[in-house]
């Protein structure tokens, strides 16, 4: 399999769910690796992130990955710390990318709901239904998280093959 690798991660400051899929020819998609990286709520900030970007550095060095996909910061109003917080995990996964040369492709989560479900605001059932059908699974993945990492790597394989065309 000498396809491209992409990386897909559902940031999160106590939990991140990451995935890696090869392109092989044609349209077919294998999936490599899936798992979640966390950090325990109880530990300060910064040792946090420590952990999350050692854990991101270490999937880019177990693979050689072409592109990452990234879920794009998205925030209720009536929750600005969450933005706050997910922005400090977001910054770290992206420095993580840089440290390696990867280019990373940001994502709204309805977006990639709609390219993955054809329905923008598809429930967590939804997606993992058509992850698992999308990349030939025997199971849905868990924990959501993981399913929605699958999710953003296909939205790199569909919409970001123009990155990987110049790699």
């Amino acid at each position: 399999m000498d396809g491209k690798l992409i990386l897909g991660i559902d940031p999160g400051l106590n939990t991140t769910g990451y995935a890696v899929i090869r392109r092989l020819d044609g349209a077919a998609m294998h999936l490599c690796e899936a798992g979640v990286i966390r950090s325990r709520q109880r530990d300060p900030m910064e040792t946090r992130l420590a952990e999350l970007h050692a854990g991101v550095s270490e999937v880019l060095q177990a693979h050689r990955v072409d592109l990452m996909a990234l879920e794009q910061l998205f925030s209720h109003y009536e929750r600005p710390r969450t933005a706050i917080l997910m922005g400090h995990a977001r910054g770290v996964i992206c420095l993580a990318a840089s440290q390696a040369g990867i280019p990373v492709t940001h994502f709204e989560p309805t977006r990639v709901k709609k390219v993955i479900t054809g329905n923008g605001r598809a429930p967590k059932s939804q997606i993992q239904q058509a992850v698992k059908l999308q990349l030939n699974l025997t199971a849905v993945p868990e924990p959501a998280d993981v399913a929605d990492a699958m999710a953003l790597s296909l939205c790199g394989h569909y919409l970001g093959s123009g990155s990987l065309a110049e790699r």
